[in-house]
């Protein structure tokens, strides 16, 4: 059945989980980073105490992302999916009112708990498991998972643009942490988004699978090697990215850059992440996995560089932008297709969370580890660490993720 356009309904609600995913990230994810300065005036807390807050969120994440990758594979993923949005909301609510250290920590911790069954994670293993079905990718024109993360990752690319400009905005009417209220709304608006997203995407149960299955699928990716390669190759990545992007308003001012100039470079991440994923879409099965790897690696190096270079040329932070978008882009993408690629989609959903734990791991290290290094070390520290753990993951992946010996499937887009 098709609607307006010619689009079909599974491809509408597939743009519609877009726009929600990128709501939701505005404000759990990319909020903290748009307003960290502010925050800083308005609560009078330290860096150090401001930021245990999202490290805390992505413990409760971690933690409890093996339970949420089973229920996916029971078929719970809706549920949790319409779940997370609300909480959050509520979440960023309360963070917005807080006058006490244990509430900011409580808040987060919440917010750790939506982001747990609502974001890429959980989304990307629901349209694993809703859109691989046994003739997947086999009939022309039909919606594959590759071709639905691609879409998502496409719009919701577009939430740190528009959290940058929105904080900047919203601060100037109403102070660093009433503006939280603000993102709350945002927040709140994925709700209903997701609802109708999920209701033309179809039977979000479809592929449940026994809980003995989940089991013995996670249990043998256990032992592969290729499990322990990706996970850790993500999990560098993904703790200079989150460093990064948490202190980047921080970075971009010790690089000589003015206030309104640092947002908007930290605003020009999301669509260098939207065209590194089109550049993906656009090569389609010529581009093999393992190239697109490297490639995104490679790129995430040379914005290391064009970061420290920056310091003599303050314009070149809008380089390093494009180069970490495009980089961490890209690699959103990889690494639910990496995992399918290399570990099969038996108890896609345990797996995938499985390996998602390291990163988000990396990801609740970051606040904590960039509020240490620049205390210990000044922003160099930052720079010097972000630069040695992409060096690392780009070396692992170089000699680790060898080219598959069969063709790369081919996916309709």
């Amino acid at each position: 059945m098709t609607v307006a356009f010619g689009m079909s309904r599974q491809s509408l609600g597939v743009w519609l989980l877009a726009l929600a995913q990128t709501l939701t990230y505005a404000g759990v994810y990319y909020a903290f980073a748009a307003l960290l300065p502010d925050l800083i005036v308005a609560t009078g807390w330290s860096v150090a105490d401001l930021a245990f807050g999202p490290t805390l969120s992505f413990l409760v994440m971690a933690g409890m992302l093996p339970i949420t990758g089973r229920m996916l594979d029971h078929g719970h993923g809706a549920a949790m999916m319409l779940g997370g949005p609300a909480l959050g909301a509520a979440a960023l609510l309360w963070l917005a009112q807080v006058g006490a250290l244990w509430q900011w920590n409580v808040g987060w911790a919440l917010i750790g708990l939506a982001m747990s069954g609502s974001v890429y994670e959980t989304c990307f293993a629901l349209l694993t498991r809703v859109l691989d079905g046994p003739e997947a990718g086999q009939k022309h024109g039909v919606l594959t998972a590759r071709g639905a993360i691609i879409r998502v990752t496409l719009v919701a690319g577009f939430a740190s643009s528009l959290a940058f400009p929105l904080g900047h905005w919203w601060v100037a009417l109403m102070g660093g942490q009433a503006a939280l209220a603000a993102f709350a709304g945002v927040v709140a608006l994925a709700v209903p988004v997701t609802a109708l997203g999920l209701r033309l995407l179809g039977d979000a149960r479809q592929g449940a699978q026994h809980p003995a299955a989940v089991k013995g699928a996670l249990g043998a990716a256990l032992g592969q090697r290729a499990f322990w390669v990706v996970t850790a190759v993500f999990t560098a990545i993904w703790a200079s990215h989150g460093v990064l992007m948490t202190y980047i308003l921080v970075l971009f001012a010790d690089r000589g850059a003015a206030a309104g100039m640092a947002a908007f470079a930290a605003s020009c991440v999301g669509p260098a992440q939207v065209f590194g994923r089109l550049m993906l879409m656009v090569g389609g099965a010529r581009v093999s996995n393992r190239a697109a790897t490297l490639f995104s690696l490679g790129a995430l190096a040379l914005g290391g560089l064009v970061l420290l270079a920056a310091g003599v040329a303050p314009l070149l932070i809008f380089a390093f932008a494009t180069l970490q978008g495009m980089g961490a882009g890209l690699l959103s993408i990889l690494r639910p297709v990496l995992v399918a690629d290399l570990l099969g989609r038996q108890g896609f959903g345990a797996v995938s969370s499985a390996i998602s734990v390291g990163p988000v791991l990396a990801n609740a290290a970051a606040p904590a580890l960039g509020a240490l290094l620049l205390s210990a070390g000044g922003a160099g520290a930052v720079y010097v660490t972000c630069f040695v753990l992409v060096i690392f993951a780009l070396i692992l992946a170089l000699v680790m993720i060898r080219p598959p010996n069969t063709p790369q499937p081919e996916y309709a887009e």
